[in-house]
C-alpha cells in the first residue's frame, strides 16, 4: 500500500461520518466525508494506476465507432468484430466507402448491428462534411452525431482528448448507488452527483476506476467484497466482509 493511501484511509477513519440525518427536500445525508471519499479513490488509483479503456481502438475516430457499437454489447464482442472492420475501415472516408452493409458484414455478430452500422456510417459521413474528417472535441457536436449520445460523448473526451468527464454507465450507476458514493435515479443524476464529490486529482480516471472496479469485482449479482481494494471503507449494505 502507498503512503498516500495509507495517509488517506488514517484521515478517513478518523473523520467523523455523516449523520444519517435527512437533507434538503427530504433526502438522505451522504453516507461519506470527504475524507473517505479521498480514501476510496486513493486505493483504486494504487491499485491500478494507469487505467485504460477495455474497447481496442487506434486514435480518436475508431475509439468513437467503437463506443457507438458497445452500446448493449460487451467489450470483448465489440473487440472481435471491430478488429475485422478497422483493418478494412479505419477513417471516416473509408467507412462511408464500405457502406452499410460493408460494415454489417463486420459487426454481424453484435446486437442491433443493422441499425448500428447505418450509424456509423452516417457519422462518417458527417465528420467527412462537416468536420474535416476529424472527431469534434465539443460535447455538442459529438452529441449531434447519429447513436452518440452522452454517455458516448464523455468516453470520447475523456479517453480521447483527456478531458476529465465520467461517462455513467451500467457499472458506474450500480456503484453509486450501491456504495451511496453517489446516489441517483438516472445516469444523469449519477454523473452529476460522482462529479460533485470526486477529488479533482482523481477526476481523470475515475470513471474506467469505478467501471473496472464494476465489472470485476463489484458485480451486479454478487460483489466480491473478499478482493475488494476499499472494503474497509466501503459502507454498501450489500457488503459480505
Amino acid at each position: 500500500m502507498s503512503s498516500d493511501q495509507t495517509t488517506a484511509k488514517k484521515k478517513a477513519r478518523k473523520a467523523k461520518t455523516p449523520a444519517p440525518a435527512k437533507g434538503p427536500r427530504g433526502r438522505a445525508a451522504p453516507r461519506y466525508t470527504p475524507a473517505e471519499i479521498e480514501a476510496i479513490f486513493a486505493a483504486l488509483a494504487a491499485a491500478n494506476p494507469e487505467p485504460e479503456s477495455e474497447l481496442e481502438h487506434r486514435d480518436a475516430y475508431t475509439l468513437l465507432v467503437a463506443v457507438v457499437l458497445s452500446a448493449q454489447a460487451t467489450d470483448v464482442g465489440v473487440n472481435r468484430a471491430t478488429r475485422g472492420l478497422f483493418a478494412a475501415a479505419d477513417t471516416p472516408e473509408k467507412m462511408v466507402a464500405l457502406g452499410e452493409e460493408g460494415v454489417a458484414d463486420y459487426i454481424k455478430t453484435i446486437g442491433l448491428f443493422r441499425n448500428k452500422a447505418k450509424n456509423v456510417v452516417a457519422l462518417s459521413k458527417i465528420l467527412v462534411e462537416e468536420h474535416g474528417g476529424e472527431v469534434p472535441r465539443s460535447r455538442e457536436a459529438l452529441e449531434m452525431l447519429p447513436g452518440v449520445g452522452r454517455k458516448t460523448a464523455n468516453v470520447v473526451l475523456n479517453v480521447a482528448f483527456g478531458e476529465p468527464t465520467i461517462a455513467v454507465d451500467t457499472h458506474i450507476f450500480r456503484i453509486g448507488n450501491r456504495l451511496g458514493i453517489a446516489p441517483g435515479k438516472t445516469p444523469l443524476e449519477v454523473e452529476l452527483a460522482l462529479e460533485k464529490i470526486v477529488p479533482e486529482a482523481y477526476r481523470l480516471h475515475a470513471h474506467h476506476w469505478l467501471i473496472l472496479h464494476g465489472r470485476y469485482v463489484c458485480k451486479a449479482r454478487k460483489p466480491e467484497c473478499g478482493r475488494c481494494v476499499i472494503a474497509d471503507l466501503c459502507k454498501s449494505p450489500e457488503k459480505t466482509v
